[in-house]
């Protein structure tokens, strides 16, 4: 290439983009990992040309992984033992199960997630049959109008793009938070663990602010860096730890012994689930039916307990029980 000078008696190769990336994934696969300076002098290309091949090897769906080195170098390198790895065939059976979960998580439209899904499935249907995509579809649709709410994350698309990096890698990360009518805050965080509740999405991991484990809710994170800084996450971490005793998600002290009544209308909606691990339940002689069990959380419980009006009453304990009255009369005055 001009201005290039090439070792004496080797000459620069010259060959399709399909036998570097043979060379590439070679080289990356006999050897712990190699840098772009490496690949660069093994390759005979410009760094740009490997920047573009490493793209294309993660294209492919190659486990490819950066480390940087004491040094400030960066190594790039496959996942150990992913060559060792069958190929990943599903049942039909299998493959259904998948349809039916894709429909559950219409809430992730607008983050990379859902791109990685249409990536995944796209994959599938290029390996199938078009009958047999079009009968999975089929009989696994479990879309419907459902007029709920959702969150939109089309705005957090970049930072979750950075955010799963940092889960991935286990990096450290610097976050502004604003919660709910509070000023916004910076964290330094180890982000441990993505979780799912209520079609929200949620961060959880350590707060160094707080020296305590906190979770963040993704829409109401400003801004978020991703620091070179790696952490570990503790052996004995465990998702519960990030929630505690709550009946949903937010911890908020310790847990009560909470009883309700549900009159005879709803009783088998009551009976024909498990609200809580420990629950009991007591069925009357007027055809209700009684939900014992202990749980944190006064305003999760109370909007789960709303969602039963009128057939629903607070029994216990009694200061949950005149919130409850209190957020009915305070309805009412809304009501006019």
């Amino acid at each position: 290439m001009p201005g290039r000078k090439n070792k004496p008696g080797r000459a620069p190769k010259k060959y399709s983009q399909a036998a570097r990336l043979h060379d590439l994934i070679r080289i990356l696969e006999a050897r712990y990992g190699a840098t772009v300076e490496e690949l660069v002098e093994e390759c005979q290309v410009t760094r740009r040309t490997i920047y573009r091949d490493l793209q294309a090897v993660v294209e492919a769906g190659y486990p490819l992984v950066t480390e940087r080195q004491a040094d400030g170098r960066v190594l790039y390198q496959f996942i150990s033992g992913f060559s060792k790895i069958p190929p990943i065939t599903f049942s039909l059976e299998e493959l259904m199960t998948l349809y039916f979960c894709r429909g559950q998580l219409e809430f992730l439209q607008g983050t990379p997630f859902q791109d990685d899904l249409e990536a995944i499935f796209a994959k599938i249907r290029s390996s199938l049959p078009p009958r047999s995509v079009a009968h999975l579809e089929r009989i696994a649709e479990v879309s419907a109008p459902r007029f709920r709410g959702f969150k939109d994350y089309s705005d957090k698309h970049d930072l979750l793009i950075n955010l799963r990096q940092a889960l991935l890698r286990q990096q450290r990360c610097e976050i502004v938070y604003q919660p709910a009518k509070r000023d916004s805050t910076r964290y330094l965080i180890d982000p441990y663990t993505m979780l799912f509740f209520n079609n929200g999405l949620y961060i959880g991991g350590f707060a160094h602010n707080r020296n305590a484990l906190r979770l963040f809710a993704v829409d109401r994170i400003e801004s978020l860096a991703v620091l070179d800084e790696r952490f570990e996450v503790p052996a004995d971490y465990r998702a519960e730890q990030l929630t505690g005793s709550a009946f949903g998600l937010i911890n908020e002290g310790d847990s009560f012994p909470l009883e309700l009544y549900f009159s005879k209308e709803i009783a088998h909606l009551i009976g024909e689930r498990i609200w809580h691990p420990e629950q009991q339940l007591e069925v009357h002689d007027d055809g209700g039916i009684g939900l014992r069990f202990s749980a944190s959380g006064e305003k999760e419980i109370l909007a789960w307990v709303y969602s039963f009006l009128p057939h629903v009453r607070v029994i216990a304990p009694e200061s949950l029980r005149q919130k409850f009255l209190a957020g009915l009369r305070a309805g009412l005055e809304l009501s006019g």
